[in-house]
């Protein structure tokens, strides 16, 4: 699976993680602070993965203007 993280950016490739929790905490990323996206699709961290994904993970931002 190709991951692809923001800030900074890069690409990393990993095998034999099956779900979206998993691949998280192998990252050692607080579920909470990434948005994790697979082509146009918001991924749940119960979504099944396979060794042939693209997924990215993009921080989550707060705030704004009042």
């Amino acid at each position: 699976m190709k991951v692809i993280l923001r800030q900074p950016r890069r690409e990393i490739e990993l095998e034999g993680v099956r779900r979206v929790r998993d691949l998280l905490k192998r990252l050692d990323i607080v579920a909470e602070s990434v948005l994790v996206i697979r082509g146009d699709e918001l991924l749940t961290i119960d979504e099944p993965l396979s060794d042939d994904d693209v997924v990215e993970l993009r921080p989550v931002i707060s705030g704004g203007a009042r």
